[in-house]
C-alpha cells in the first residue's frame, strides 16, 4: 500500500469495482447445453469489506472520558480517518462504513444480503467477521433477538430471506453448526463428536466435513433451536476484554439447493411421439452460504489471560495469524498461499480467493488505549479488499426428479391401456355372451322346428300307412272276387303279370308288419325289465331285500318319533322364549369382571312349566332340571337351524350364571360350544355359541380347558372370518378373558391369541374396541406381575407381536373405557425396564407424561408418576427433552 506525501496511506482506487450491493449479471454468467458445474464460465468478485464501529461501552466511557476516539468515521465518502496524534492521522476507504449508530438490519442489508441472493444463484457464499476481541463480531453475526426483534443479527435475518424465497416443496436447506477450538473441529450440534476431519476432492478442491451432523430445516423456528443449541456449546470464558468472550471460532454452513423453473416435462401432453425436449428434466441449483465468527484477536496483556485461557489465546492468534499470512500471500499473488498452516484456512479455502461470494466485516472500537489493535484490524481488511475470487455458478440436471415425473407418466399410461384392455375385454365379452345367446336361440328354433317337422313326418307316415292298408283291402277284396279265396297271400308267381302296383304295395305291407312286430317285442322286453328291476318277487331277489326293506321301513318310524319329540321340544322352547319378560346383556361395559353375555338372547328369567307346577314360573337357571341338560345339549347338534339357535341361546344364558357353569362343562358343553365354531357358518350360531365361551372363560378352571381343547385357535378363526361387530365382541370378549391368566400367557401367543386380538381392530368398533383394549390391559398386567417376580424376561410380547403402535395411538381415545384400558395397559408395559426404550422410539412417553398429568383416574395417574419416576431410561429422556413429571 503506498503512502502519500502527509502518511496518509490510500486504499486501491474502488470507484471502479462495482456496487456492494450489485447482482452478478445473468448474461455475465455463461452455461453449456449440459447446464453441468463444469459448463458454467467463473466470474471475477473481490472480497467486499465493510468496517463497524462499537460505541463506547461503559469502562471506556469512564476510563477515556478525557480522551477522544481515535477513530474518525466519513460514511458518505466510505472512509475512515484513524488518529496518530492530534494533528495527524491516517485514512483508509473500504467498501462500506458503518458508524456505531447503524441498524442490524441496515448491517445486514449492506453486508450479507448480497451474498445470500448470490447463494439463492447457485454460487457460494461466505460472510465472516473479524476484530480485537469485544468488538461486537457475535453480536453482528449471531444475535437471536429474542428480547428485542430489531437486534437480529445476520444469521437469523440471512434465513428469513432464505425461507421467503424458496418453496418449502421442491427446495430443501441443510444446516451445520461447527467450532474450531484448539485446532480441533467440534460439532456443535453433537457434543461427543469431537474431532471432525476435513476431506478435500482432489478434482474439484471442494472442501467437505463428511463427519459433521447436518440437519435439515424447514422453518425459521427450527433454525433458531439450532443457534440455541449451538451456541449453549460453544466454548466462552470471561476475560478482561470481554465477559463472554469466545474461545473458538464458530462456522455455520447452510446448504440451500433450489429447483429452477423452466422447460419441465409435461405429463399432459397427448402427442403421439414426444421429442427429447419434452424430456428435459428440471435444473437444480446448489448453493453454499458459510458464515464464520472468529474468536477475537487480543493481546494476553491485555486480556489477562491465564492458565488455560492462556493456551487457547494462543491457539486463536496462531489461526489467526495463519489466516493473516494467506490473505497477504492472496493480495500479493504469490505463487505460494500457505493454506495448510491451519485448519481455519483450509476451512476458508473456497471464501479466499476460491469460487465464493465473501463478504467480511470487521469490527473495530472508539477506545484509543486499543489503537494498536485498531490497526492490525483495519490493515487485515485492507488486504483482504485486494483478493480477486472466481464465482461459479453451481448447477446440475435432477434426473431424479425427471424419472419420477416419467414414473408416473407410466404409471398413467400404464392405467390408461389397463383400462382400454379392460374395456376391449368387456367388449369381446359381451360379443361373445350376444352370439352365446344368438346361438342359443338358433338351436331352441331349430330344435323346434324340427320337432314340428317330425311330428309332420310321422303323421304323413301314418296317413301313408292308412292310404296303403286302404289300396290293401281293396285289392284284397278284387283278388278274392277274382277267384282267390281265404287268407292265403297269392304268391308272387301266381299274381297276373301285369299288375306290378299290387306286388309293390304287399311288399311294402309285410315289411310295415313285420317291423310294428319287432317293436311291439321291443316295448314287451323293455316292460319285463322294468317289471323285475321294481318287484323283487318276479325277479327271484333274495330273503335280504326283504330285511332292508323292515329295517327301513323301522328307521322311518322311529324318525318319525323323533321328529314328533323335536317339534315338541321345538313348541316348549318357542314358548317359553316368547313368555320371557326381560333379555340380559353378557357384555356390562360398567362392570370389571368381563362377564360377556348376548345382546340378542333373552335371559328366560320365569318360565312357564307345561304341566302348571301350581302356577309357579322356574326362572332358566331351573330349566336343565325340568328338560333335561344333556338333551338341551343335543340339540346343538339338532338339523333344524331354528332348533340349533333356540338350544345355544339356552345354554349361552345358562352359562351367564356362575352356578350353571361348572354343571355345563361336566355335561360336554364346552365341547359342543367348539364344535359349532369348528363346524357352523351360521352368524347367529357362531355369535351366540362365542358369547357362551366368553362366560365360560371367566372361570380360571374353564380357561385351561378352552385352552386345552384348542379354543383359542377356534376364535382366533372366528375373529379371522367373521365381519359381524357383535361376533367380534363376543370373540374378543372370550380372549380378553383368557388374557387375565398369568398360566396361559406363553401359550395363548403362540397360538395366535394376540394377533387375533390385534386383528379384530379392523373392525373399529367401539364395543370391539374396547375388549381388545381390556385383553391388551390383562395381558399387560400379567407381564409386569410376573416380571416383578422373576418369572418373566426379555421384552413384552406384545410388543414383539406389534400391539406399541394400537395403544399409543388410542391412549387418548374419545370413548372413556377404551382410553382406561389403554392407559392401564401403556402404564403396565413402562413397568419392566427392558421395555422402556422401546416406548421411547414408539412415542409412548409422551402419552405417559400425559398420563401422569391429565388422567381422570387417580389410580391410574399415579402409576403413571410412579413408573416415570423410577425408571432411569425414562428420567434421562425426560433430562433430555428437558421435561418435568
Amino acid at each position: 500500500m503506498a503512502s502519500g506525501r502527509n502518511g496518509i496511506q490510500k486504499a486501491p482506487n474502488l470507484r471502479n469495482s462495482s456496487s456492494f450491493k450489485s447482482k452478478l449479471p445473468s448474461s455475465n454468467v455463461r452455461r453449456s447445453s449440459s447446464v453441468s458445474p463444469a459448463g458454467a464460465d467463473a466470474v471475477s468478485g473481490r472480497v467486499r469489506v465493510a468496517v463497524r464501529l462499537r460505541p463506547r461501552n461503559g469502562e471506556e466511557l469512564a476510563a477515556d472520558a478525557d480522551f477522544a476516539d481515535c477513530v474518525e468515521l466519513q460514511p458518505e465518502l466510505k472512509r475512515l480517518k484513524l488518529r496518530k496524534n492530534n494533528w495527524e492521522s491516517d485514512t483508509y476507504e473500504f467498501d462500506e462504513v458503518l458508524t456505531e449508530y447503524a441498524s442490524q438490519k441496515r448491517v445486514y442489508e449492506v453486508v450479507a444480503k448480497p451474498v445470500v441472493e448470490s447463494v439463492l444463484d447457485g454460487y457460494n457464499g461466505t460472510v465472516m467477521a473479524y476484530g480485537q476481541t469485544g468488538t461486537g463480531k457475535t453480536y453482528t453475526l449471531g444475535r437471536l433477538g429474542d428480547e428485542d426483534t430489531s437486534a437480529r443479527g445476520i444469521m437469523v435475518r440471512s434465513m428469513e430471506d432464505i425461507f421467503s424465497s424458496i418453496t418449502v416443496e421442491t427446495d430443501s436447506i441443510m444446516v451445520s453448526y461447527l467450532q474450531l477450538y484448539m485446532e480441533t473441529i467440534q460439532d456443535l450440534l453433537n457434543p461427543t463428536n469431537d474431532n471432525i476431519s476435513i476431506v478435500e476432492d482432489q478434482k474439484t478442491g471442494d472442501v467437505s466435513l463428511p463427519g459433521a451432523t447436518v440437519v435439515e430445516i424447514r422453518d425459521q423456528q427450527s433454525f433458531m433451536e439450532i443457534l440455541r443449541i449451538g451456541e449453549a456449546h460453544r466454548f466462552a470464558a470471561n476475560t478482561k476484554l470481554n465477559t463472554e468472550s469466545s474461545r473458538s471460532h464458530a462456522i455455520l454452513m447452510v446448504q440451500v439447493r433450489r429447483s429452477v423453473l423452466g422447460t419441465e416435462f409435461n405429463g399432459e401432453n397427448d402427442g403421439s411421439t414426444h421429442s427429447t425436449n419434452n424430456f428435459r428434466p428440471p435444473i437444480i441449483r446448489k448453493g453454499k452460504l458459510v458464515f464464520v465468527d472468529l474468536a477475537g484477536s487480543e493481546r494476553i496483556h491485555k486480556s489477562g489471560s491465564e492458565g488455560h485461557t492462556l493456551e487457547e489465546a494462543k491457539s486463536i492468534n496462531l489461526s489467526l495469524s495463519a489466516l493473516g499470512k494467506c490473505i497477504n500471500a492472496l493480495a500479493e499473488n504469490s505463487t505460494h498461499v500457505p493454506v495448510r498452516d491451519s485448519k481455519l484456512t483450509r476451512l476458508l479455502k473456497d471464501s479466499f480467493g476460491g469460487t465464493s461470494r465473501t463478504s467480511l466485516v470487521v469490527t473495530i472500537g472508539p477506545s484509543p488505549r486499543h489503537r494498536g489493535e485498531t490497526v492490525s484490524t483495519i490493515l487485515f481488511g485492507q488486504r483482504a479488499m485486494k483478493v480477486e475470487n472466481m464465482l461459479k455458478i453451481k448447477e446440475e440436471f435432477d434426473y431424479k426428479s425427471l424419472a419420477k415425473r416419467l414414473e408416473i407418466q407410466l404409471d398413467k399410461l400404464i392405467a390408461e391401456n389397463e383400462r382400454q384392455q379392460k374395456a376391449y375385454e368387456d367388449e369381446v365379452e359381451g360379443i361373445r355372451l350376444e352370439a352365446q345367446r344368438r346361438i342359443s336361440e338358433a338351436e331352441r328354433d331349430c330344435a323346434e322346428a324340427l320337432k314340428e317337422e317330425k311330428m309332420k313326418c310321422q303323421m304323413d307316415y301314418m296317413e301313408s300307412i292308412k292310404t296303403l292298408e286302404e289300396k290293401w283291402m281293396l285289392n284284397q277284396q278284387n283278388h278274392t272276387n277274382n277267384g282267390f279265396a281265404g287268407n292265403t297271400y297269392p304268391k308272387e308267381g301266381d299274381l297276373p303279370s301285369g299288375n306290378e302296383e299290387v306286388t309293390e304295395l304287399r311288399k311294402s305291407l309285410q315289411n310295415e308288419i313285420r317291423l310294428r312286430k319287432a317293436a311291439e317285442e321291443e316295448v314287451n322286453n323293455l316292460k319285463d325289465r322294468l317289471l323285475r328291476s321294481t318287484n323283487p318277487e318276479l325277479a327271484g331277489g333274495s330273503s335280504d331285500i326283504f330285511s332292508l326293506q323292515k329295517m327301513l321301513e323301522e328307521e322311518t318310524q322311529q324318525k318319525k318319533k323323533l321328529e314328533e319329540e323335536v317339534k315338541i321340544l321345538q313348541s316348549q322352547l318357542s314358548q317359553l322364549m316368547l313368555e320371557a319378560n326381560q333379555t340380559r346383556s353378557g357384555l356390562d361395559r360398567g362392570r370389571s369382571n368381563g362377564t360377556v353375555g348376548l345382546d340378542s338372547l333373552p335371559s328366560l328369567r320365569h318360565l312357564q312349566s307345561k304341566d302348571g307346577f301350581n302356577g309357579e314360573r322356574p326362572s332358566i337357571a331351573n330349566l336343565h332340571e325340568q328338560v333335561g341338560l344333556h338333551k338341551i345339549l343335543s340339540l346343538l347338534e339338532s338339523d333344524d337351524p331354528n332348533v340349533r339357535i333356540h338350544a345355544v341361546k339356552v345354554v349361552a344364558n345358562l352359562a351367564a350364571e356362575e352356578a350353571n357353569q361348572e354343571k355345563i362343562v361336566e355335561a360336554g358343553g364346552l365341547s359342543s360350544l367348539l364344535m359349532l365354531l369348528r363346524s357352523y357358518e351360521d352368524e347367529t350360531i357362531r355369535r351366540i355359541a362365542a358369547g357362551a365361551i366368553a362366560n365360560l372363560a371367566m372361570n380360571e378352571s374353564n380357561q385351561e380347558l378352552i385352552m386345552a381343547q384348542g379354543g383359542i385357535c377356534l376364535l382366533a378363526m372366528t375373529a379371522d372370518d367373521a365381519e359381524d361387530p357383535q361376533t367380534l365382541r363376543m370373540v374378543a370378549g372370550a380372549i380378553a378373558n383368557l388374557c387375565g391368566n398369568d398360566k396361559l400367557q406363553t401359550r395363548l401367543r403362540s397360538e395366535g391369541g394376540i394377533k387375533a386380538l390385534l386383528g379384530m381392530v379392523r373392525c373399529r368398533h367401539p364395543d370391539v374396541l374396547s375388549q381388545v383394549a381390556r385383553g391388551i390391559a390383562n395381558f399387560a398386567k400379567c407381564e409386569s406381575r410376573a416380571a416383578s417376580q422373576g418369572s418373566k424376561h426379555g421384552r413384552s410380547l406384545l410388543i414383539d407381536d406389534g400391539a406399541l403402535p394400537w395403544i399409543v395411538q388410542n391412549a387418548n381415545n374419545e370413548a372413556s373405557l377404551i382410553r382406561r384400558h389403554v392407559e392401564l395397559a401403556l402404564c403396565h408395559l413402562a413397568q419392566h425396564e427392558v421395555n422402556a426404550k422401546d416406548l421411547i422410539s414408539g412415542g409412548a412417553l409422551w402419552e405417559l407424561v400425559r398420563i401422569s398429568r391429565d388422567c381422570s383416574r387417580d389410580d391410574i395417574k399415579a402409576l403413571a408418576c410412579r413408573t416415570l419416576t423410577s425408571s432411569p431410561t425414562f428420567q434421562a429422556e425426560l433430562r433430555r427433552l428437558r421435561i418435568e413429571v
